[in-house]
């Protein structure tokens, strides 16, 4: 099982906000701080796209503000971390004992999965990881290649948006979507009410 980060594991929205105003803030950047909505409304797409959405495309301090962001982001994130979702922790740790390798592909920052771990004290249930922010590469990219890497035979992507799912599909796998993230999806393989409704899917 590979799994996405925001929306499916755990909400720290609220963070990223608290992070992305931090950034502005140091590059000198006066303007109104980033709303929880603006936020919700990019999760899961690419940095780029992201900021395109919340700054300007042709922003020009777009290049600082993308060295700076992971240092701050690095300095917040594992402290102030996210509301993991109910039986996260528990339900991770079952499919692991049941014998299920777990990955997980995100569309954030290079370090964006290690603050995860570092706050949540989960990584050491995971096999490996890819992010955008480390691999320059899209989802299904990423997924493919965890695929061939570890010789997966049927492995399934557990995330919260359309786009996930898109990406899943464009990489030959299945998609469960979890149904209590962010976003919609309307050709999802399953679908999960509560994490733990994995359980019951294996």
């Amino acid at each position: 099982m590979i799994f996405d980060m925001d929306g499916t594991l755990w909400d720290a929205v609220s963070t990223y906000c608290k992070v992305w105003d931090a950034t502005f803030a140091a590059l000198g950047i006066r303007r109104d701080p980033v709303r929880r909505e603006q936020l919700l409304e990019q999760m899961g797409k690419p940095l780029d796209d992201i900021f395109d959405a919340i700054a300007a495309p042709d922003a020009p301090y777009r290049r600082e503000f993308f060295e700076l962001l992971p240092r701050i982001e690095t300095a917040i994130e594992p402290v102030l971390g996210g509301r993991l979702y109910p039986g996260v922790a528990d339900t991770l740790a079952r499919l692991q004992s049941h014998g299920i390798k777990l990955f997980m592909v995100s569309n954030c920052l290079e370090n964006g999965l290690d603050n995860f771990y570092a706050y949540s004290g989960l990584g050491h249930l995971f096999t490996d990881r890819r992010t955008f922010g480390g691999t320059g590469h899209d989802k299904d990219v990423n997924l493919r290649e965890l695929q061939s890497v570890y010789k997966l035979g049927r492995p399934v992507y557990v995330g919260d948006i359309q786009r996930d799912c898109d990406s899943t599909h464009k990489a030959g796998m299945e998609f469960v979507w979890a149904s209590y993230g962010f976003g919609t999806c309307s050709d999802a393989d399953f679908t999960i009410k509560r994490f733990d409704d994995l359980l019951k899917l294996i």
